[in-house]
């Protein structure tokens, strides 16, 4: 990912001075509560909590596809499509925000299932943001890849599970591989016929025991399909069997690890990665060690939410607005052998409030401050007492939502 660096000047009285088109950028506003980590050498200055960045939407809970890794397996919601009105809400709420924020299409089912989301994108477009989707391609026509080009939408993530149809199918439930290649291949030609030169691509891959060694191949396919960024996360297991294929087990019990006489910190060079380097690399990284590569400190503990740290919110298909993608829907799933209930979160709905109104609450205010300072109880690798069983309380404390079982919290599981 490319670096961006700005230039701070020092007034005469020691104040920082920042260019204000980044202030705007990170919600630095008189009263913002901002977040400042010291490190060796530097300092790094968290996005400010009253910062929109990104809107997600779920245009739809519905999916062509019954995939074994998807939480629609496991839970009692309704199925819906949004409607033109809430739509139509969203679209005027992006207004009351500058800058506007990136419009995320993307949930719990499939975007191109929903009749009219090739109309939505277009609106969205039109107000100025940017404009992304995730989908699993199978619906990915040579028509419907015209309109997204012609939309001028900006990033188009695929899913792709498995670089051979065998395995592809092994977790999708759909020999439909070829076909997905094959609608990509198509929208690349089309993209370098067209003046937009867009969508970008990328690749999501949910890595599980079964699949994690074709990642290597999923990487070299989906860099010939013209894709520049890709996106791993495990998976995030809703049953029993999904429970056994997690590829996290010991680190699931391993808390934020804070550099001091017990955990030194070990900083490596530049490396060749090989027959007689990788084994010695994979050692180290498994004792959980603060590491740094090349002067760059990778984080090894979690307890951070990112949702927070990009500034989003999310919207389901029937407008109510959560804090994040996890808290749209009450679903099920295993932390290490205890099956945990998430239930829903929501905030209100845009169908009855503004989407400022509900960013600006008080309560909602709140809450995304104690996310970015994220004191909760340490449920995931705790989970030993009755309050793991869901995320209403804990013994910091904390009422729902009680963060600290969130496997996206603890970098986990992640999302485009």
């Amino acid at each position: 990912m490319k670096r961006h660096f700005h230039h701070i000047e020092v007034d005469g009285q020691g104040h920082l001075i920042l260019p204000p088109d980044l202030m705007k950028r990170l919600g630095f506003i008189p009263g913002a509560n901002i977040q400042i980590e010291e490190k060796a050498n530097s300092i790094s200055i968290d996005r400010s909590p009253a910062s929109l960045a990104r809107l997600y939407v779920e245009p739809t809970n519905l999916c062509n596809l019954d995939c074994q890794i998807c939480m629609r397996n496991v839970w009692d919601e309704p199925l819906g499509k949004m409607s033109a009105d809430t739509f139509s809400r969203i679209i005027e709420a992006l207004k009351d925000f500058s800058p506007m924020p990136l419009v995320f299409f993307g949930g719990f089912g499939e975007p191109l299932a929903h009749p009219d989301i090739l109309d939505m994108i277009s609106a969205a477009k039109r107000t100025g943001a940017k404009v992304e989707m995730i989908t699993n391609g199978t619906l990915l026509s040579e028509t419907v890849s015209q309109r997204l080009i012609d939309t001028g939408m900006d990033r188009l993530w695929v899913s792709i599970d498995g670089a051979t149809p065998e395995s592809y199918e092994d977790v999708r439930l759909g020999d439909a591989l070829p076909q997905v290649i094959a609608n990509l291949t198509r929208l690349r030609e089309l993209r370098h016929l067209s003046e937009f030169r867009s969508p970008q691509i990328g690749i999501a891959f949910v890595a599980m025991k079964r699949n994690i060694a074709d990642l290597p191949e999923v990487v070299k396919l989906g860099k010939r399909l013209g894709a520049d960024q890709f996106s791993i996360s495990n998976v995030l297991p809703h049953t029993p069997e999904l429970q056994e294929q997690i590829l996290y087990s010991p680190s699931m019990f391993i808390g934020d690890v804070q550099p001091s006489k017990w955990t030194p910190m070990i900083a490596l060079p530049r490396i060749d990665i090989n027959e007689l380097t990788s084994g010695v690399l994979v050692e180290i990284l498994k004792r959980q060690n603060p590491v740094s590569v090349i002067r760059q400190e990778i984080a090894s503990g979690g307890n951070t939410c990112p949702f927070i740290e990009k500034g989003s919110v999310s919207i389901r298909w029937d407008g109510a607005v959560s804090p994040c993608l996890p808290l749209l829907h009450t679903h099920v799933s295993y932390l290490d052998d205890r099956l945990r209930k998430s239930n829903a979160y929501v905030v209100g709905n845009i169908n009855e409030c503004s989407l400022s109104g509900l960013w600006n609450t008080p309560a909602y205010v709140g809450l995304r401050e104690r996310l970015q300072i994220f004191d909760f109880s340490p449920c995931t690798f705790c989970n030993s007492c009755e309050m793991a069983n869901d995320n209403v309380e804990d013994c910091f404390g904390n009422d729902q939502p009680a963060c600290g079982g969130c496997l996206w919290a603890q970098g986990f599981i992640q999302c485009p």
